[in-house]
């Protein structure tokens, strides 16, 4: 089975500034009040109606500095259950130190092991002059490049706290954001639709939410352009409570089932 069945749901998310004056500034100021320290969400992992795998994402109960700038560090982190452990072992972690001005990630980190195969990355990124240093930490073969980027560019972590950012309340169905992105030394634009409000079914609880579409590239993974689609909690949080993705080898869910340190109260029905 491919790795991709845990990675798929959350990958999507890779994907007027201010100019910034010398070096430690922000290059833009984007106020949110979304999300803050010490945020923990849990997941399930479903393939079909198998448990196939956790996730978690939360941030670090402490600011980190970096270029001489405070960030919000921010783990993703991912691991198989049950026969898919045998068969898959997944064992990944995503992480980056996010601006806590801009919403703009300086540092992004991968530690990657899935079955056969490892990688340990590390990007720094400039976003004063739209270039990343990224380091492949290979043992055998370690190796160190500088890549040009988009401006104010985003990566999967950072992308999660991003979408949080935005003013859904005004934003009108059909509605697409754009996002530019870099991952694995691609730069993209990753275009995201708004679908408008629903109600979900989560391992927490029935939640009101917004519901977000990624137009997905042709590719041998997903099943059509909207083969993903993200429901974020419809209140002040807006976090990730649920994603559907529809693979041409099966269905995944990635459901949220418990959380803690988030700022306002989650929008359930039963409130």
């Amino acid at each position: 089975m491919h790795r991709w069945i845990y990675a798929a749901p959350l990958a999507f998310l890779l994907l007027a500034a201010q100019e910034a004056t010398g070096p430690g500034e922000a290059v833009r100021y984007l106020p949110q009040s979304s999300f803050g320290r010490g945020e923990v969400i849990n997941y399930k992992v479903h393939y079909g109606l198998i448990n196939a795998a956790e996730a978690t994402v939360e941030t670090s109960g402490a600011l980190e500095r970096i270029a001489d700038r405070p960030c919000y560090k921010a783990t993703v982190s991912g691991r198989t259950t049950g026969s898919f452990d045998f068969f898959l072992r997944i064992r990944d972690q995503w992480r980056a130190y996010i601006d806590t001005t801009s919403i703009l990630p300086m540092r992004a980190q991968r530690d990657i092991t899935e079955k056969g195969y490892h990688k340990k990355e590390t990007v720094d990124f400039d976003q004063l002059h739209d270039v990343a240093d990224v380091q492949d930490h290979n043992k055998d073969n370690p190796t160190r490049t500088s890549v040009k980027v988009a401006n104010n560019c985003l990566e999967l972590v950072s992308g999660f706290y991003y979408l949080r950012t935005l003013n859904l309340d005004r934003m009108r169905v059909g509605e697409t954001v754009k996002m530019p992105a870099y991952f694995d030394g691609s730069n993209f634009l990753l275009e995201v639709v708004y679908k408008g409000r629903e109600t979900v079914e989560t391992k927490a609880g029935t939640v009101r939410v917004f519901k977000l579409v990624p137009k997905m590239p042709a590719n041998k993974i997903f099943k059509g352009e909207n083969a993903i689609s993200v429901y974020l909690s419809d209140d002040r949080n807006k976090i990730p409570v649920l994603f559907q993705a529809e693979l041409f080898v099966g269905a995944v869910k990635v459901d949220m089932y418990q959380y803690r340190g988030l700022k306002w109260r989650v929008n359930m029905t039963t409130d």
